[in-house]
């Protein structure tokens, strides 16, 4: 299995410097939706503290969560790769402070700054493979108890 990477501390000191220059904190409480699943993703966030739940809507009526996420964790990644749409909802899980950063802002830094991009184009597919492998073993979880007359 992957190994779960924190983006900024992957960065080479000179660009995580640059990029945290674009980043402004926020906080969202308890419960707030923070994006949901078919929005611009035009952001993204670095959680600073709290906790946040991706969820995935299964029936209309019906969410998941599919993972959690914590300190120095990377929330959205729709904003890199078209058609820059959220895949998945995110919810304060409890009160979250986060530094945020405008996809446009960022994506320009990268064309200035090749070593950046690339930096952070292959941390974010990293974190990308380390929550499919985690998501995978959840859904083989599942399966497995459903099969044996559990709830899935």
């Amino acid at each position: 299995m992957t190994k779960a990477i924190k983006l900024l501390n992957v960065l080479p000191p000179p660009q995580r410097a640059r990029l945290t220059e674009l980043a402004r904190e926020v906080r969202f409480p308890e419960d707030t939706r923070i994006f949901e699943a078919g929005g611009t993703a035009d952001r993204f966030w670095v959680v600073r503290s709290g906790a946040v739940s991706l969820t995935q809507r299964v029936t209309s009526l019906q969410t998941v969560t599919v993972a959690g996420l914590g300190a120095g964790d990377l929330l959205g990644w729709s904003w890199l790769f078209p058609p820059y749409r959220w895949d998945f909802g995110a919810e304060a899980f409890s009160a979250v402070r986060a530094y945020e950063f405008d996809a446009a802002a960022v994506l320009r830094l990268c064309e200035d700054d090749p070593q950046l991009g690339v930096v952070l184009v292959r941390s974010v597919a990293e974190i990308l493979a380390h929550r499919l492998e985690t998501t995978r073993g959840k859904l083989l979880e599942q399966y497995s108890l459903h099969r044996r007359g559990g709830p899935l």
